[in-house]
């Protein structure tokens, strides 16, 4: 990778944060001149610069392809006419690049002809906002490109001047690097080393949680009920998650089991972790004025203050609510001393919620810049967990349900895809965001099962069931009602019945993916151009994913079960019914709820437990190990197909 740093006002204070980016010291790579050409090579990438001539920077790969430039024109300065100096930058797009990534986006999948804001926002699911925004960017022609700055970075990828990707930041430098590939899977790697790679995370995170929801009534009984009810219907359950109001309502957050509703929560916890469970519950990282912790971090000055030295404060969700100052080590190891005793009493991981409506008019401990701090503030606070966990529970054993997250965050995981609705446009949103976060250096990902806004259709319902359970990790939560499957019919029962099993008896393969998400940074759910990028055809295909490098994954959105699905070159086994398919072809296929499109890439072998398998509804049992070496004459696609 090439880092190239643009400045004009080199005497502007930079209180930072910054980024904190890895890397070979030793890494400077090599110059050459040749004539009026300077050229600097690091591994398979060179910049070449052309001093005869006006400033004009030109990106190749190892076989000397140009990859794309900075022309003549492409490097500048502007003001507003209320002051504000911008810099920007522009990279030139070949002819058909495509542009993916820039966080987790819910816009088309493909950034071409859109105007991206970095910029943190709490937005739901169905709009131009995000929660997770990464200043990063992969394009098919073989490289990415990360703009190295933590605050605002506005991002117009062929809209302005539609043969450019231009880059802008309010600042006096602009610094990006340019990292090579040439596959995308390289290009995420050298990225990921540069930001850090994911933590592994720990085997049981991988099976089915079961939430509360967010605003309905449960207590101790209600709780039992769910989880004896999951046992009774045969579907194994990993971890229960108490939801906001296991805390007293206008007191988040003060980390106590609300006592009217729970009066013994450690007897409680015991008595659900003796059924083999593992305990989450949710917390933010506002400090609401009712919570006897409000006084107490006031004083210690751990909440965020405005520059006349009053705490910040705003009535949003809770009344009177300040915010930790994660910038301070202080109130870093404050906010820990907090969560430990919930640690202790049983609990075993957080659900870190919010931390994108991080305010701008503020003054941090450490003197950061307001505006850089907007988007990075989440990194502090899931890492300030992150790192509790990591100390109380051991390294293997930490993980999160976080829904913000900037560059770097992808170290802390997991994260999940925030309030969406409980429809196929939302499910499909849903996807769309998770393959974009993919491919911004995220390895492990989530959403809730059956949307969060509203009750969904049961039809909805168990359609999010075989997407969620495979999914990297599979959570049933909701925001008014409950999402335990009977609440949606018997056959949602036996929907998630049949996938929650099916998931277990993949573990051994959806493990070794995830380990390799960790050692390598190539994500778990990977969008078809990660893995085929030699196919045309992948390139926009926002709809399927390969789950791990073998098992293709088509949900279906659409209540009768018509799916369109694209197998690339090769010949690909369906894991439920055994056929066999010659790619490269379209299908549209029609599934019942117990199916999708789920094909065994031709020559994998999937691993799995020598256990018992669920009968499926013909009464034939799915197979206990897959091996598929050798094609076979293709099957006729039972509706349309074209190659």
């Amino acid at each position: 990778m090439i880092g190239v740093r643009v400045t004009h006002h080199a005497g502007k204070y930079r209180p930072g944060p910054d980024f904190l980016l890895t890397g070979d010291a030793d890494g400077a790579g090599t110059v050459r001149e040749d004539g009026s050409v300077t050229a600097l090579t690091s591994g398979p990438l060179t910049v070449r610069l052309d001093g005869a001539g006006s400033f004009g920077l030109s990106f190749h790969d190892a076989d000397g392809r140009e990859l794309t430039r900075a022309g003549a024109r492409s490097t500048a300065f502007a003001t507003t006419g209320e002051g504000a100096h911008h810099v920007l930058s522009r990279l030139s797009l070949g002819v058909g690049e495509q542009i993916y990534g820039l966080g987790e986006r819910f816009t088309p999948f493909v950034k071409n002809g859109q105007t991206v804001d970095v910029w943190q926002a709490d937005g739901g699911t169905s709009s131009e906002q995000a929660y997770k925004n990464v200043p990063f960017y992969l394009s098919s022609r073989g490289y990415g490109v990360f703009v190295n700055h933590p605050g605002a970075v506005s991002f117009e990828v062929g809209s302005e001047s539609v043969g450019q990707v231009q880059f802008s930041v309010e600042d006096q430098a602009l610094e990006y690097y340019v990292i090579a590939g040439p596959t995308p899977k390289e290009v995420l790697g050298r990225y990921t080393a540069l930001t850090g790679r994911p933590a592994l995370p720990p085997a049981w995170s991988f099976g089915l949680w079961l939430s509360t929801s967010f605003t309905t009534s449960y207590d101790e009984a209600t709780v039992t009920s769910f989880v004896d009810g999951m046992a009774e219907q045969g579907i194994p359950l990993s971890v229960f998650h108490f939801d906001c109001f296991w805390m007293r309502e206008y007191q988040w957050c003060d980390f106590q089991w609300d006592p009217d509703v729970f009066p013994d929560p450690e007897g409680m916890l015991a008595r659900l972790k003796e059924k083999g469970l593992r305990i989450s519950v949710w917390i933010n990282p506002y400090i609401a004025q009712k919570s006897p912790l409000f006084d107490e971090a006031a004083a210690l000055g751990h909440l965020v203050r405005r520059a006349d030295g009053d705490v910040w404060q705003w009535d949003l969700w809770q009344a009177g609510m300040g915010l930790v100052d994660f910038t301070s080590p202080d109130a870093r190891a404050w906010f820990r001393s907090k969560l430990k005793p919930l640690l202790d009493q049983g609990v075993d991981t957080f659900k870190t919620d919010f931390g994108e409506r991080i305010p701008t008019d503020v003054v941090w401990h450490d003197g950061s810049d307001s505006e850089r701090m907007h988007n990075y503030y989440t990194h502090l606070y899931n890492r300030t967990v992150f790192e509790l966990l990591e100390k109380e529970r051991g390294q293997g054993e930490a993980v999160l349900f976080a829904r913000s997250a900037t560059a770097g965050g992808q170290q802390y995981p997991v994260h999940w895809g925030g309030d969406c609705w409980s429809s196929f446009e939302a499910m499909a949103e849903s996807l769309r965001g998770g393959l974009s976060l993919s491919l911004s250096g995220f390895g492990f990902w989530s959403h809730d099962i059956g949307g969060f806004e509203g009750t969904p259709d049961p039809a909805v319902f168990k359609r999010w069931l075989a997407f969620g359970l495979l999914s990297s990790h599979s959570r049933l939560h909701g925001s008014t009602s409950y999402r335990v499957p009977w609440e949606f019919g018997d056959e949602a029962v036996e929907v998630a019945r049949r996938f929650t099993l099916l998931k277990h008896r993949l573990m051994p393969y959806l493990y070794g993916a995830a380990a390799q998400a960790h050692g390598t940074g190539v994500p778990m759910m990977r969008p078809m151009v990660l893995e085929f990028p030699g196919d045309p055809a992948c390139r926009p295909l926002d709809r399927q994913y390969m789950l791990g490098g073998d098992l293709l994954v088509a949900p279906v959105f659409d209540e009768g079960g018509e799916v369109e699905v694209y197998l690339p070159e090769g010949t690909w086994t369906h894991l439920l019914s055994g056929e066999r398919v010659t790619g490269p072809c379209w299908r549209t296929e029609r599934h019942g709820y117990d199916s999708l499109p789920l094909y065994v890439r031709e020559g994998a072998v999937l691993p799995c437990p020598p256990t018992t398998p669920a009968p499926t509804p013909t009464g034939s049992p799915l197979r206990s190990c897959w091996s598929i070496r050798r094609p076979r004459p293709a099957t006729r696609p039972r509706s349309r197909s074209r190659t």
